[in-house]
């Protein structure tokens, strides 16, 4: 899958970035730099794009991506109109991995933040108490000297390198094959699908979006992606059914008409697919463990 390369701005009184993006603020194409990325949504939730991963995102979620891995983040459109305190936020920490210098980072001490920052290649979603500690920390940043922004960026990924609570996000086997030629091509069909997928789409009218025949754009996709479109749109579909299954009280066949499904079976399959587990498995797995907190 192709992806912007995406610069972040390094001012000669800082050596890393770190700021707050509020409603469109947030909005970037499918997109990849070389900095590490810690990020923290604050206020947002819709479907993201992570590697060879899709899937829903909530108010909360906090991630760490190595670097070169693409991401973007489809954000629900009221937490971009808002223009009161409930707009759409999150905290984006950028910094090469090189920032401590090859000394620093060659010391025995850094083993556990070395095998760490190798693992975030993969991008990780960071959960429980550590993820809510990580959130402050990000927050805490913001305020504070550049002198201590520096210590509390070693102090959360120190954090992170001797806990358990994180999942990785995309698959060992992906690898991004990073060229600007098509980025505009897939930044097209990503659009489209997330604009649409609630309705009937037809592989041939997205072909035509990008000036392809059907089967023509049925192999680009696969090549840039490893998976198939419809395999593609299954997944913004049934992502956008487990974060309505956990955030709304609506019943399953509500949820499945409002993911584009009119037949409930049609749904259940493909659920059971994606999540392996039936639709009221996962809305009770969430509200058993609290990993996913309901935002009313």
């Amino acid at each position: 899958m192709k992806a912007v390369l995406k610069n972040s701005t390094i001012t000669p009184d800082h050596s890393f970035n770190i700021h707050k993006d509020i409603g469109t603020e947030m909005l970037s194409p499918w997109h990849y730099h070389p900095e590490i990325e810690m990020l923290h949504i604050k206020r947002s939730s819709g479907n993201c794009l992570i590697g060879d991963y899709t899937g829903p995102f909530k108010s909360g979620d906090t991630f760490l991506f190595g670097s070169n891995l693409p991401h973007t983040f489809r954000h629900e459109r009221k937490f971009m109109e808002r223009t009161d305190d409930k707009v759409g936020e999150s905290v984006v920490v950028l910094f090469q991995q090189e920032l401590w210098g090859s000394y620093f980072m060659n010391l025995p001490e850094m083993k556990g933040i070395i095998k760490l920052l190798e693992t975030s290649k993969l991008g990780l979603r960071i959960k429980g108490e550590t993820r809510k500690k990580i959130a402050r920390i990000t927050e805490d940043m913001l305020e504070e000297s550049p002198s201590r922004r520096m210590v509390h960026l070693l102090s959360a990924l120190e954090l992170l390198a001797y806990t358990q609570e994180f999942d990785t996000i995309s698959s060992h086997g992906f690898f991004p094959d990073i060229n600007l030629a098509d980025r505009s091509r897939m930044n097209k069909i990503f659009e489209y699908t997330f604009n649409n997928f609630k309705q009937r789409i037809l592989v041939e009218d997205v072909a035509a979006l990008i000036a392809m025949g059907s089967h023509s754009f049925c192999r680009f996709f696969k090549k840039k992606t490893r998976k198939t479109y419809v395999q593609f749109l299954i997944e913004v579909r049934i992502g956008h059914a487990c974060r309505l299954l956990v955030e709304q009280d609506l019943n399953v066949a509500e949820i499945a008409y409002e993911c584009g499904y009119n037949n409930i079976s049609h749904f259940y399959h493909q659920f059971k697919s994606v999540t392996d587990k039936h639709p009221l498995e996962y809305r009770a797995s969430f509200l058993v463990s609290n990993t996913i907190p309901l935002n009313k």
